[in-house]
């Protein structure tokens, strides 16, 4: 090739490159975001899909005392060394955490409705063998540290589905699950999200009328009422971390903790819950805001800060504030459902976030073993199911028969109008 050819290989390239730089701002780009969305029927077959092959695994096992002999946990490469049992706890709390609003549907025929009727009978099964010291499935609630974590969730999970997996239980496994929680008093928790861990089982206690501390409450919701860093972000402690730990643990459990606090009338101290919550669902529905413009077009999201791991867990406000029915009105929700469940689409397509046994394995959008945490291990994983919340929410709600609308992403990289954004002030 001659220079002079060359040259003007160069010359056509940029020329081209100009053309497009010319395109006007309106024009839009059907390859970006114009290709029809699924409607909410088939964006919820996903999920129940989802829910399934996340919950059978472990639930089949466990309401069997198999779980613990059948699961060989994977474990990070980096791992710290602690006893790998905890990750049991783990994989059954933060599932059952996520999954209970659905389990509280009520039955019907429907395969929706048998499938749940299974799931949650095995769900109830799993809690007995949970704080059953005979059982071959009993939890490591006797460790250091990590199950404060875990409990929560646990605890959560009842105060989530109360009619479906607490009253059922029997007077025995209710007050075995009461001593253990209580006996994790033992466990001091850092300044930072952990202290929310502890509230979580005090207003798990308060609300099943055990007795309860409601120093270890109200330090929690003093603590992150300090460290409101603004526009609907907490710091974790008292170094503001850029992850998504407002999303794992700081937003919906501080949320939970004060409709608790509200639902029994707990009022002590300076501390006025009533108050208290108007100001913290303003603060989650603004964070959720900008976790529903972090979706891209496409529905991959950003994999920031540590645990990420964790998967869609990242979208865990946006499912409880939608359950709840408590989206703001920038959030349509036919537009969150869309994008909630297309980074879902985008994160599990790979088959290797599940392992030969149906367990999940340690990674982002499939399996990826180097970035998992110094604390990561399969169990850990099941964080994940806290984006399935919305389930909870039965097939005729507006949720799913809204018609899909394109995000904000979406809208954005289509060439379409959107919103703009703006700073809040609470």
């Amino acid at each position: 090739m001659t220079e002079g050819v060359a040259r003007r290989g160069v010359l056509a390239a940029l020329a081209g490159g100009a053309a497009l730089a010319a395109t006007p701002a309106t024009a839009q780009r059907p390859e970006a975001g114009d290709v029809p969305l699924p409607d909410g029927k088939t964006d919820r077959a996903y999920m129940l899909g989802l829910l399934d092959k996340m919950a059978s695994p472990v639930l089949d096992r466990m309401a069997r005392g198999k779980l613990q002999a059948e699961w060989k946990l994977e474990l990070s490469p980096t791992w710290d060394g602690r006893d790998p049992k905890v990750g049991y706890f783990e994989g059954f709390g933060r599932l059952i955490d996520g999954i209970a609003p659905w389990l509280a549907l009520p039955d019907d025929a429907t395969p929706e409705g048998r499938r749940r009727a299974t799931l949650r009978q095995q769900a109830l099964q799993s809690y007995v063998h949970a704080v059953d010291p005979k059982s071959p499935d009993y939890l490591l609630w006797k460790a250091n540290g990590q199950p404060l974590v875990d409990s929560a969730y646990f605890s959560s999970a009842l105060l989530r589905a109360p009619d479906a997996l607490w009253k059922p239980l029997d007077a025995k496994t209710k007050a075995r699950i009461i001593a253990e929680i209580q006996g994790l008093r033992r466990i001091s928790p850092p300044y930072t999200n952990w202290l929310l861990f502890a509230a979580m089982n005090e207003a798990f206690l308060l609300a099943v009328g055990a007795e309860w501390d409601p120093v270890r409450v109200d330090l929690a919701i003093r603590k992150f009422d300090e460290w409101y860093v603004g526009d609907g972000w907490y710091a974790d402690g008292v170094h503001f971390h850029f992850d998504l730990y407002n999303s794992y643990v700081i937003h919906p459990m501080l949320t939970q903790i004060l409709q608790v606090l509200i639902a029994t009338d707990a009022s002590f101290n300076s501390l006025a819950p009533k108050t208290r919550l108007p100001v913290q669902i303003k603060r989650m529905q603004r964070y959720a805001t900008q976790l529903e413009r972090m979706v891209g077009p496409d529905g991959a999201f950003a994999a920031v800060g540590r645990s990420l791991t964790y998967r869609t867990a990242a979208h865990q406000p946006l499912g409880q504030l939608a359950w709840k029915r408590m989206l703001p009105e920038t959030l349509p929700a036919g537009q969150v459902r869309a994008a909630t469940v297309a980074a879902q689409r985008r994160v599990f397509a790979d088959p290797s976030n599940f392992d030969a046994d149906g367990f999940l394995t340690i990674g982002f959008t499939r399996h990826q073993p180097t970035l998992g945490d110094w604390y990561s291990n399969a169990g850990s994983m099941y964080l994940a199911a806290e984006s399935l919340l919305a389930l909870g929410l039965p097939a005729d709600d507006p949720y799913w028969t809204s018609p899909p609308l394109p995000w904000t992403m979406r809208r954005a990289y289509a060439g379409h109008d959107f919103a703009k954004d703006y700073y809040v002030d609470y």
